[in-house]
């Protein structure tokens, strides 16, 4: 037990210090570990199975909607990336460039990409000729570099690995359509696949992402009640389309212009996990993208038939689950506070007794509770905790997100909710960037999350300068 105590004492409680406690659960739980290079990371295979899961759920979905994937290189020439002023600008600050190919300096610099739509746009324009041509629904997987000044494993950091999408179409229409269904994609896996509820919208012109005509925003909340920006989708309207000179032949046999659309998630999903769901013990994971759904426990395996059966039921099991069973030489009590620092949905326990009456136990790792459930009906029981998993997560997580929401109709509301009660703050604005402006610095870095696509009529006056009111906003701080 002295084992078990030192290994749960070395995790930080979260309410002592949340970034500390952030930064042990990585490293303890195995996901990351920070590497020679500054501001990247090594991603260690526990917390890379758990990125392949999400990649694997996410890419079923894109292509269940007919997206394709590709691949884009690496490096932009410097005068491709000048070609969309807005985009260059707004990157600017965080590009890398490869000046030298071995000791030869180069004609021109080489920008390791941020983003991709200047690639996808040099080729949309060599392949799109009709509208015959569209839609051109594609997405790459890839690693992207942005040169950050403050870095933190997975939710900021110089190098990470994302998703991005790219898409053309013949009208605005469609592209519209295309930006909104993608962000339902996201929304749909962060409720059915991570147990994250959040607030979805769309960003102010300040907010939104360079280049773009409308940025959409899927916004979760931590368990401290500070925002992640969980995911993007914008409509670029044909801004890049006439910069990269990309046109088709229409249906009225004139020559137009594409409407494009950008959307994509990041390795932050994971920081997102840990930050949602983790408590003081460690990780705990959503079922549906956890590297073992099922831990396995001998109790006295020394006893005979006991790692037989133990092995039977891990059998069973991997017919519908990710098992493993824990047969080493480690005490069970060790081997119960490692599967929880790991955030193991369900742990079995089956000892000697257990095998006499054809049971075993099932550990809840969210609630820790004990269920005893009879062999013959394991796989079903299995099944149905890992949904209760799920569900008690999300309903902890809503509540918590419900529990830190707080409104405000005036400034001086506002700043005291910003000053004392962390979360997300329902407040009136009235669309100029000078009220989001004297927010931020006012209150030490709360901003606009998003406009929600219900927003709710809480005044009539800004909550900043008084002035009539065109939108209900959500601020907060974020990551």
């Amino acid at each position: 037990m002295a084992e078990n105590k030192k290994l749960v004492e070395a995790i930080t409680s979260r309410d002592e210090d949340f970034a500390k406690w952030y930064t042990d659960i990585v490293k303890k739980a195995e996901l990351a570990d920070y590497s020679g290079v500054k501001g990247c990371m090594v991603i260690r295979p526990y917390g890379y199975a758990i990125w392949e899961n999400i990649q694997a759920d996410l890419d079923r979905r894109f292509k269940e909607t007919g997206v394709e994937n590709v691949y884009m290189p690496l490096f932009i020439p410097e005068s491709l990336l000048q070609r969309e002023k807005d985009h260059v600008e707004g990157f600017a600050p965080e590009v890398a460039w490869v000046t030298h190919g071995g000791s030869d300096k180069l004609s021109e610099r080489l920008c390791v990409r941020p983003t991709s739509e200047t690639l996808f746009c040099e080729h949309y324009q060599k392949i799109i000729n009709t509208y015959r041509d569209l839609p051109k629904l594609y997405n790459q997987w890839c690693n992207v570099v942005r040169w950050e000044k403050t870095t933190r494993p997975f939710l900021r950091t110089s190098e990470f690995l994302w998703q991005e999408g790219h898409t053309m179409h013949e009208t605005e229409e469609d592209a519209r359509e295309e930006t909104l269904r993608m962000l339902k994609v996201y929304e749909d896996f962060y409720r059915e696949t991570l147990a994250i509820p959040a607030v979805v919208g769309r960003k102010t012109e300040k907010e939104k992402f360079a280049g773009a005509m409308e940025t959409y925003t899927i916004e979760p909340m931590m368990h401290n009640g500070v925002a992640l920006q969980g995911g993007t989708s914008h409509y670029f309207g044909d801004g890049f389309a006439r910069a990269f000179d990309i046109k088709f032949a229409g249906r009225d046999n004139k020559l137009h212009y594409p409407h494009q659309t950008s959307w994509g998630v990041s390795t932050r999903m994971i920081g997102a996990i840990i930050m949602v769901h983790g408590d003081d013990d460690g990780l705990v994971l959503p079922p549906k993208i956890s590297p073992i759904q099922v831990a396995i426990v001998p109790i006295a395996m020394h006893k005979a038939g006991v790692l037989d059966k133990a092995a039977e039921l891990k059998a069973r099991l991997a017919k519908s689950f990710r098992v493993k069973l824990d047969d080493s030489d480690n005490s069970p009590g060790w081997k119960f506070s490692q599967y929880e620092m790991k955030g193991v949905p369900v742990r079995v326990e089956i000892g000697p007794k257990d095998i006499e009456k054809n049971q075993c136990v099932l550990v809840r790792r969210d609630t820790r509770e004990k269920i005893f459930v009879s062999l013959d009906n394991l796989e079903a029981e299995v099944e149905k905790a890992l949904q209760l998993v799920h569900d008690g997560m999300y309903e902890k997580a809503l509540k918590n997100t419900q529990d830190k929401t707080f409104t405000a109709t005036n400034f001086e509301e506002f700043c005291d909710i910003a000053k004392n009660k962390p979360g997300f703050i329902k407040a009136m604005w009235c669309g100029d960037v000078e009220c989001e402006e004297k927010i931020k610095d006012v209150t030490g870095g709360v901003k606009s999350r998003c406009i929600p696509f219900e927003e709710e009529h809480i005044s009539d006056v800004c909550v900043c300068c008084g002035k009539p009111a065109k939108h209900q906003v959500y601020w907060g701080k974020q990551y």
